[in-house]
């Protein structure tokens, strides 16, 4: 039911916003250059690896250049990539990993290896599932990149204190998921982003 759920959500969203992905991408493409897309390797369900689809928000190799994540002041973020990134529709290319059935609309958000080779062997467990779009880590987080702006050492903070919490909402969400709990997690991934508007 619920891969079913994800392929007709994701197909109709991309048909739907099939003419606003144009027009993120041929901004992109102006003010950018080649190529439009980034591609990440990211860990997923049985820890496998897959390569996630996002808009193109920073200048091109940015991830030869620095740590895989970011903060408000990461000078390898463009002018619209900023822009992309505070709206998250440098995200919307993700329906495809969706519909490709790398991820799902809700489940524990992907990680990058570096990352994921720190898990312990009990928060190794968000892996038993598909990552999603949305979690409640992600809900929380939400304005992670200003939150790691704020520390000297935002990698550390990431590991120490980020993560462990991401980690520990989504182990939370593995005990109780369900189909009407992921509608609730969409509905309130909506409302949050439009709070922030």
């Amino acid at each position: 039911m619920k891969r079913a759920f994800d392929i007709i959500v994701s197909a109709v969203t991309l048909v739907v916003l099939s003419p606003f992905f144009l027009i993120i991408a041929l901004a992109v493409l102006i003010t950018m250059g080649w190529p439009i897309f980034f591609r990440q390797t990211r860990i997923g369900k049985d820890s496998k690896a897959f390569k996630i689809i996002k808009f193109r928000t920073m200048i091109k190799e940015a991830d030869k250049q620095g740590l895989p994540i970011t903060t408000g002041e990461d000078p390898r973020v463009t002018p619209i990539g900023r822009i992309l990134r505070k709206t998250k529709l440098d995200e919307l290319p993700q329906f495809l990993n969706v519909l490709w059935g790398h991820m799902s609309l809700v489940g524990p958000r992907p990680e990058v290896p570096r990352y994921v080779r720190m898990y312990s062997r009990k928060q190794m467990r968000v892996l038993s599932v598909k990552p999603g779009l949305t979690d409640p880590a992600t809900i929380e987080y939400r304005d992670e990149e200003t939150i790691l702006a704020k520390y000297n050492d935002p990698e550390k903070a990431y590991i120490e204190v980020i993560m462990p919490d991401k980690l520990r909402l989504n182990l939370s969400y593995l005990e109780k998921a369900s189909f009407t709990g992921d509608l609730a997690l969409i509905f309130h991934t909506f409302t949050k982003l439009f709070d922030r508007r």
